[in-house]
């Protein structure tokens, strides 16, 4: 879930120095603002796609589902000068992205 991933890219991100991890959903501000201080997910920065064309612009919005319109699971990890590294579509929602493929894209 979107949950279980976000949690573990905060894991993740609390050992990478010079790191910033972006978890973008379709949640409103305060509800993900809401969730990472429940979760005390403190290595996360969270953004909204709600009213955004985030979505189009990437490539990840889910377009022939009942889910048409949310963000599918996708993973791009981009330097510090906005290469591209690595990037991920997730086949299926509900399945998780690869993590170490992402983090070892950072090596």
């Amino acid at each position: 879930t979107c949950a279980t991933s976000t949690r573990k890219f905060n894991e993740i991100a609390s050992s990478l120095s010079n790191t910033e991890v972006y978890c973008v959903s379709a949640d409103l501000p305060f509800a993900q603002g809401r969730f990472c201080a429940a979760e005390g997910l403190a290595n996360v920065k969270t953004a909204s796609s709600f009213r955004s064309n985030f979505g189009a612009a990437f490539g990840v919005n889910l377009t022939s589902s009942v889910l048409k319109g949310v963000l599918a699971r996708a993973v791009i990890v981009a330097n510090e000068k906005g290469k591209i590294l690595h990037t991920e579509l997730v086949s299926e929602i509900a399945n998780e992205p690869n993590y170490d493929a992402a983090i070892n894209s950072l090596r």
